[in-house]
C-alpha cells in the first residue's frame, strides 16, 4: 500500500527503476526486504565475507514485486564466495562521468564548426562554373564595307565553360595619302560569349575565306589555335587566347596561284607531334593546280609544291581528307566531279624521296581499284554534277559515308567501296544538308531546302538509312540562301532551325504567300521530330542571315544559336553587321506555337510546353 501510495503523490525519495522517481516509502520497504534478504543469505551460506554477504537465492514468491525490483542495485553488490569485491573506483568512474559528456559535447560542437568554416571557405574561395545569365545578346559590329563571304567559328578561348564567337568582315576605313579614297580592311574578332564583349582584334591584310580554331597537338587543350584562310595568299595561325600571330605562310610559296579553298588539317607528317597541313591553290588557269604541305609547327613548307592538271566544269570541290576505317588517307577534290589522290604520293613528290612515313604507307584495296588508266596517281569516286560534297560519320565505326549533292538530286556513297547506298531525285537542291536525327533509327538523316516557286521554299527532311522522304512542307521565304542548323538532344533526336517569312494560319490556309508582315522580316522556326505538325516561332529579324552556328554550353546543358546578319540600304548595299545569340532552351519556352495542320488528338500548349521544358542539349557525336 506504501508503494502504491509513494507512486499516486510522487514524493521525493529513492529513485524507482520503473519510474525514475525518489520514492521515500519505497526506500522503506526496500530496506526492511534487504534486512530479510541478508538474514536468509547468511543462513543459507553460513555467514559473510568481507563484510558483503555472498549471492543468495531470489526473494520469496510472497514478496512484492517492487520490492524485488527496488532491491536489485543492493543485489549487484553481493559477491559470491571465490570471487573479489567490486573495487570502489566504479564511484569514481560514476563521478567523472559529467566530465566526459562534457569533451565529447566540445569535441562534436568543435568538428561542427570547423566543418562549417571549411564549407564557407570553399564557396567563398573556389569559384562557382558563370552561369549564361544573358539569353540573348545581340551586338552591332559598325557598317561592314563589302565582302560576299561570312566565316563564323564557335570556340571556347578564355576557357570559361562557353564558347566564344569569332568571325572576320571586311570595313572601309578613309585613306589619307595620294588622294586615295576609302580602302577596304578585313578584321578578325572574338566576341565573349557570356554578354558578347571583344575579347580581341586583329587586322588582316586581305578578306577571309574561313576561320577554324582546333588543337593541332593531339590529345592536348592547352593551346587552341584558329588557322585563318584569305581569299588569295593568307595563311595565318592565331593563338586562340590572345589574338596573336602565330605564324604566317609566306605568299612566294604559292607562286602565281592563289588559295582555292579553306585549309585542311593532316596528320603529323614531320614526326615533331603537331598536325600538319595542306592547302590548294590554283592558277589564272583552270588546269593549274598545286597542293602545298604546310607545317603546323612553324608555318613553313613540308617540300615542294605538287601540281596536277585537272579539267573539269563545275565547281570546286573539296579539297576534303578522308580516312578509311584501315587508315588509309585520301585528299578529295575535283571540279564538278570528285576524285582522289592518295596522302603517300602527294608526300613523295613534295620530298622528291620514294620512301614515305609508314602512317602513309596504307592502302585500301577497294579505293585503289578505281584508279584512272591515264593518270595512275588519281582515283575516279564519282563524276555527275557534283555540287557539294560532305562526309558524314557512320555509327559505330571508324569510317565515313560520303554525301555528295548533284543537280539532279542527293547521293550517298559507301566510304568502304564507293558504292551507292542510295540516291533521291530532288531538283532544284543548291544548299548543303543539315544532318540530324529525325527518325528512331540513329543513323543520320538530313534537312534539306529546295526551291518550290516564286518566293516559296519546301523544307524537306530525307531519312539517311534509305533516302525517302519522311516529312516536307512548303513555307514563303525570299531570301535565296538561308543557313539551317541541328542540334541534338539527350535522347537521340535533333531539333533542326530554319529561317523563313511570318507563318499565321491565313497564310497556312491559303495559297497566297504574302503576309500582313513586311517581305523583309525572317523568323527562326524549330522543327522537332516529336512534334512534326507544330513549328515553334523562337525569333526573328529584318536583316539578312549570311552565317548561323549552334554551340553547346555543357555545364547547363543548353544551346545556343549564334547568327551573322547583314542590314541592307535601299540601294542595295550592305550596311551594319550584327551579331546575336539566342538561349535554345530559353526560347522553346518563350516561343509561339504554330501548328501545321491539325492532329488527333490535339495537342495542347501545356503539353509541349512540358515536353520542351526536360529537353537537354549535347555536343553532336558525328561529324561533318
Amino acid at each position: 500500500m506504501a508503494t502504491v501510495l509513494s507512486r499516486a503523490l510522487k514524493l521525493p525519495g529513492k529513485k524507482s527503476p520503473d519510474l525514475g522517481e525518489y520514492d521515500p516509502l519505497t526506500q522503506a520497504d526496500s530496506d526492511e526486504s534487504e534486512d530479510d534478504l541478508v538474514l536468509n543469505l547468511q543462513q543459507k551460506n553460513g555467514g559473510v565475507k568481507n563484510g558483503k554477504s555472498a549471492l543468495g537465492d531470489l526473494p520469496e514468491p510472497d514478496s512484492d514485486a517492487d520490492v524485488a525490483g527496488a532491491a536489485k542495485p543492493h543485489l549487484s553488490e553481493v559477491t559470491p564466495e571465490g570471487f573479489p569485491s567490486e573495487p570502489l573506483g566504479g564511484l569514481e568512474q560514476k563521478a567523472t562521468s559529467p566530465l566526459v559528456s562534457y569533451v565529447r559535447t566540445s569535441v562534436f560542437l568543435l568538428t561542427l564548426v570547423i566543418s562549417m568554416v571549411l564549407v564557407l571557405l570553399c564557396a567563398f574561395l573556389i569559384p562557382c562554373p558563370p552561369r549564361d545569365l544573358h539569353s540573348t545578346w545581340s551586338r552591332r559590329l559598325g557598317s561592314q564595307g563589302g565582302g560576299d563571304l561570312s566565316p563564323l567559328e564557335l570556340a571556347d578561348v578564355n576557357r570559361d565553360g562557353l564558347r566564344d564567337v569569332l568571325l572576320t568582315f571586311v570595313t572601309t576605313r578613309n585613306g589619307t595619302e595620294g588622294g586615295v579614297g576609302s580602302q577596304p580592311t578585313a578584321d578578325l574578332v572574338c566576341l565573349s560569349g557570356m554578354n558578347g564583349s571583344t575579347l580581341w582584334s586583329s587586322p588582316l591584310p586581305e578578306e577571309a575565306q574561313d576561320v577554324t580554331c582546333l588543337d593541332l597537338i593531339p590529345g592536348s587543350v592547352a593551346k587552341t589555335i584558329c588557322l585563318v584562310t584569305g581569299t588569295r595568299k593568307m595563311l595565318s595561325a592565331f593563338n586562340a587566347t590572345s589574338g596573336k600571330v602565330l605564324w604566317t605562310l609566306n605568299p612566294n610559296h604559292l607562286s602565281n596561284g592563289t588559295l582555292a579553298a579553306p585549309v585542311v588539317v593532316l596528320p603529323d607528317l614531320d614526326e615533331d607531334g603537331v598536325r600538319d597541313l595542306v592547302v590548294l591553290a590554283i592558277g589564272e588557269l583552270q588546269p593549274d593546280l598545286c597542293f602545298l604541305l604546310v607545317s603546323g609547327q612553324t608555318g613553313s613548307p613540308v617540300g615542294r609544291p605538287v601540281k596536277y592538271n585537272i579539267v573539269g566544269v563545275g565547281n570546286l570541290i573539296g579539297p576534303q581528307v578522308y580516312i578509311t576505317a584501315s587508315g588509309a588517307v585520301y585528299i578529295l577534290f575535283g571540279f564538278g566531279n570528285i576524285q582522289a589522290v592518295a596522302l603517300r604520293d602527294i608526300f613523295v613528290q613534295a620530298q622528291n624521296r620514294d620512301s614515305s612515313p609508314p602512317s602513309l604507307q596504307i592502302e585500301e584495296p577497294e579505293w585503289e581499284k578505281h584508279r584512272s588508266v591515264n593518270l595512275s596517281e588519281l582515283i575516279d569516286v564519282y563524276s555527275d554534277g557534283v555540287e557539294l560534297l560532305q562526309l558524314v560519320k557512320v555509327p559505330d565505326s571508324n569510317s565515313s559515308s560520303l554525301l555528295i549533292t548533284t543537280r539532279q538530286g542527293l547521293v550517298l556513297l559507301r566510304g568502304q567501296d564507293l558504292t551507292p547506298h542510295w540516291k533521291l531525285n530532288l531538283q532544284g537542291l543548291r544548299s548543303q544538308p543539315t544532318p540530324g536525327y529525325f527518325t528512331d533509327d540513329q543513323t543520320l538523316d538530313f534537312l534539306l531546302q529546295t526551291q518550290d516557286g516564286d518566293g516559296m521554299k519546301k523544307m524537306t527532311v530525307v531519312d539517311g538509312g534509305s533516302g525517302s522522304i519522311v516529312w516536307s512542307y512548303s513555307i514563303p521565304c525570299h531570301m535565296k540562301e538561308t543557313p539551317t542548323t541541328s542540334a541534338i538532344t539527350s535522347d537521340q533526336r535533333s531539333v533542326f532551325l530554319f529561317w523563313a517569312e511570318v507563318l499565321t494560319a491565313a497564310s497556312l490556309s491559303s495559297d497566297d504567300s504574302s503576309g500582313a508582315e513586311p517581305p523583309g522580316l525572317y523568323h527562326l522556326y524549330l522543327l522537332h521530330p516529336a512534334f512534326p505538325s507544330i513549328l515553334l516561332d523562337l525569333s526573328n529579324t529584318t536583316g539578312i542571315v549570311t552565317a548561323s552556328e549552334v554551340g553547346i554550353n555543357d555545364i547547363w546543358k543548353d544551346a545556343f544559336y549564334v547568327t551573322r546578319t547583314t542590314g541592307m540600304s535601299p540601294e542595295g548595299h550592305p550596311t551594319s553587321l550584327v551579331v546575336s545569340k539566342l538561349s535554345l532552351r530559353w526560347a522553346l519556352m518563350e516561343g509561339q506555337m504554330v501548328q501545321l495542320k491539325e492532329t488527333t488528338p490535339k495537342i495542347g500548349r501545356g503539353e509541349l510546353r512540358r515536353f520542351l521544358s526536360r529537353i537537354k542539349f549535347v555536343d553532336s557525336p558525328y561529324q561533318i
